[in-house]
């Protein structure tokens, strides 16, 4: 429910404050906003009226704001921020409906990429913003409206739709090695690649082999795509997913680096806060997730 009018001050008023703010004196603001000096002390005088609070320290020979003032300008910057943004999205989408979504490069890359035109042909109203992370973040003050996420159920004050698991194989350049090894203990004797935003990845790969291993150390990368890069120029062992192992095998860049199933370390969600469950876009995307994952990997 929007607060009563007398409570909302005009964007006019607000432009001025957050200006102000922003660069430290009226005539500075004045210029900003091409008014004149008089035009934008108009405009706080007015605002203060409205809010029945002193916004402008007079006393000082400088204009300034009080420190309520500032902490009004500061959320109003905010705001206007946000009501650009959504201006933005309204003048590029004049149908209606768009999906900020975030997600991890890897999968992003590899696995929704090439099924989003299927989105996208089944869904021509609803235009697709995307963006990458690397570690969860705070969705309060975002445009962001859902995110991939990876791990375990950990992201607080969120929904989860459950994707799939992250099924991960060691794989290594076909000259690292003379033939796969025979055992995982076998893995500890060449240099081992490793995520910082999963840096026991291969503690967890070695504890599921029942193989003692701890503390290992090795080459560090922020995003999958520059650890299969090292690993395709001989720089050591990765644990991948496997919707990018697997294409690198059957591409001879990369191989096995030991026999064996994939093995499961974690999973996928789409995840999304609570008060944008009901937005439209999220909605449609939530559905056609589903389609794609197939009934068998929700739950």
């Amino acid at each position: 429910m929007i607060a009563p009018r007398r409570f909302l001050p005009s964007i006019p008023s607000l432009l001025a404050l957050e200006a102000v703010d922003r660069l430290g004196s009226a005539s500075a603001a004045a210029e900003d906003l091409s008014l004149t000096q008089s035009a934008v002390s108009r405009q706080l005088k007015q605002l203060e009226e409205q809010m029945g609070v002193d916004l402008i320290a007079r006393d000082q020979m400088r204009m300034q704001l009080t420190p309520a003032g500032a902490g009004f300008a500061q959320e109003a910057r905010g705001i206007l921020t946000r009501l650009a943004q959504a201006s933005v999205k309204l003048r590029a989408n004049p149908d209606g409906g768009s999906l900020n979504l975030s997600i991890l490069p890897s999968f992003g890359l590899h696995w929704l990429a090439p099924r989003l035109k299927d989105f996208v042909a089944g869904h021509p109203g609803i235009t697709v913003n995307l963006q990458t992370h690397n570690l969860p973040f705070s969705f309060e003050g975002s445009t962001t409206q859902a995110a991939i996420h990876y791990g375990t159920r950990d992201w607080p004050g969120v929904e989860y739709l459950p994707l799939m698991p992250k099924h991960v194989l060691p794989v290594c350049a076909p000259g690292l090695m003379h033939a796969p090894a025979a055992t995982p203990e076998e893995l500890l004797n060449f240099p081992l690649l490793h995520l910082e935003t999963h840096p026991d990845s291969w503690e967890q790969w070695f504890a599921l082999h029942e193989v003692p291993a701890e503390k290992l150390r090795g080459m560090l990368f922020d995003q999958s795509s520059a650890m299969t890069q090292a690993a395709v120029h001989g720089l050591g062992v990765a644990l991948l997913p496997t919707f990018i192992a697997e294409a690198e095998i059957v591409q001879g860049r990369l191989q096995l680096a030991v026999p064996g199933a994939p093995v499961t370390l974690g999973s996928y969600f789409l995840v999304w806060p609570q008060d944008r469950a009901t937005d439209y876009p999220l909605l449609k995307f939530r559905e056609w997730l589903i389609g794609q994952i197939g009934p068998q990997e929700v739950s």
